[in-house]
C-alpha cells in the first residue's frame, strides 16, 4: 500500500512535541490534515506541511484522503472524536486516558470492532527500553516472586508543559475530567499491568487537590494497589514535584530489588539479596524536559499495525483495563473505601 494518510485533531503540546513529529519522521506516512479549534494552530501545521486545516474535526472526517487521525483533544472529547473517527473508516490513534468512564471505553472498543479499523491508545511507557527490558527479567524468574513495588510519575504540572500556560484545559474539570491521575497515573497502572503481566484487583487512594490554585481537578494522588495474585504496591501521580520529574518504578522481590529509572546513569539496577548487582544503561526516557525528548514509539507502532492488520499493542481493551484502575482510585478517595476492580 502506499503511505498512510493522517490528519491530527488537536494540535496543542503532545501533537506538537509528539505525534506530529513521529508521523513526519515515518517513511510510511504523509500528514495531510491537521484540526484544532483554534484556527491559526492548525493553519500553521498545514501551511508548513503543505495540509489541509481544519477546525471542526466532523469536517475532517468527511476527508476520503484521510485514512488515520490521532486524537490530541482535552479528555472529554476522546470519546465521541474516536468513535465518530471509527464509524467514519478511519484508524485511530487516541491519547490517554481514552475516555471518562468505563462506558464510553466499552463504546470506543465496540466501534473498532464494527469499523474493523485500529484503535490503539497513546500509553508510551511499555516501549521504553529499561521497562521492556523489566518485562523479560521479571518473566525469566531470575527476581523469584514479586512482593511488591512502589511507582510515581510527577513533575512540576501542564502549565509547564501546555501551550495555554496555567490557562490549560488540564485544570478544567469540563474538559479534562481528571487531573494528575489522568495524565500521569493511568501510564503508571497500564505499564504495572504491562511488567506484572496481571490484573489489579483492589485499589485504595487520596486524590487530592492541594498544589494548584485555580484548578478544579486533582494535582496529587497516592494508591495503594493489589494485584491478582495478592502483589501489593503504591502508586503516586503529581503535578507537585516542583524540584524535578520523578518517572521511577521499584520492585522488591524474593531474590532482590529492581530499580527502573531510578538512577540518572543507570535505567535499570538489580540489587541481588545475595549482594551481587547489574546495571544496564539503556537510554533516557521519555521526558517534557529541555532537551530529553525522544521517540515515543507510539507513532510507529500504531502505523504498523494498520501496514501488518495487527491488533494495536495497546488495544481498546488494554486501555479500558488501565482506565478502570485510575477510575477506582477516584471512587475510592470519594468513598474513603477500598474499591474492587
Amino acid at each position: 500500500m502506499g503511505k498512510i494518510k493522517v490528519g491530527v485533531i488537536g494540535c496543542g503540546s503532545i501533537a506538537q512535541h509528539r505525534h506530529i513529529p513521529e508521523y513526519v519522521a515515518n517513511e510510511h506516512v504523509q500528514v495531510t490534515a491537521f484540526c484544532d479549534v483554534k484556527e491559526e494552530r492548525a493553519q500553521k501545521y498545514a501551511e508548513h506541511f503543505n495540509a489541509k486545516a481544519y477546525t471542526s474535526y466532523e469536517e475532517l472526517l468527511k476527508d476520503g484522503d484521510v485514512d488515520a487521525i490521532s486524537v490530541c483533544t482535552p479528555n472529554v472529547l476522546h470519546a465521541p472524536i474516536t468513535i465518530a473517527a471509527l464509524q467514519a473508516g478511519k484508524h485511530v490513534l487516541c491519547e490517554k486516558p481514552m475516555a471518562t468512564s468505563k462506558k464510553e471505553a466499552e463504546a470506543m472498543i465496540e466501534a473498532a470492532e464494527k469499523s474493523g479499523k485500529k484503535l490503539m491508545i497513546a500509553h508510551n511507557q511499555r516501549f521504553v527500553a529499561s521497562h521492556q527490558k523489566a518485562r523479560s527479567i521479571i518473566e525469566s524468574g531470575v527476581l523469584g516472586k514479586i512482593y511488591s513495588f512502589r511507582t510515581a510519575f510527577g513533575h512540576g504540572g501542564p502549565e509547564g508543559w501546555s501551550v495555554d500556560g496555567t490557562n490549560s484545559w488540564f485544570f478544567k474539570k469540563e474538559l479534562a475530567f481528571i487531573g494528575a491521575m489522568g495524565d500521569l497515573g493511568v501510564h503508571k497502572t497500564d505499564l504495572l499491568r504491562y511488567l506484572l503481566g496481571e490484573e489489579f484487583v483492589e485499589v485504595a487512594a487520596f486524590v487530592e487537590s492541594s498544589a494548584k490554585e485555580n484548578s478544579t481537578v486533582d494535582d496529587n494522588a497516592v494508591c495503594v494497589l493489589k494485584s491478582e495474585s495478592g502483589v501489593i504496591g503504591t502508586l503516586a501521580a503529581s503535578w507537585a514535584y516542583n524540584g524535578g520529574e520523578d518517572n521511577s518504578t521499584v520492585f522488591y522481590a524474593e531474590n532482590g530489588i529492581m530499580r527502573l529509572e531510578d538512577d540518572p546513569d543507570y535505567s535499570l539496577i538489580i540489587q541481588y539479596k545475595n549482594g551481587n548487582s547489574e546495571r544496564h544503561s539503556l537510554g533516557a526516557i521519555q521526558s517534557n524536559e529541555e532537551g530529553k525528548q525522544t521517540n515515543s514509539r507510539v507513532v510507529e507502532q500504531f502505523i504498523n499495525s494498520i501496514l501488518e492488520d495487527t491488533t494495536p499493542p495497546v488495544c481498546g481493551n488494554e486501555g479500558k483495563k488501565s482506565l478502570q484502575v485510575i477510575l477506582a482510585a477516584l471512587e475510592s478517595s470519594e468513598t474513603k473505601r477500598t474499591v474492587r476492580i
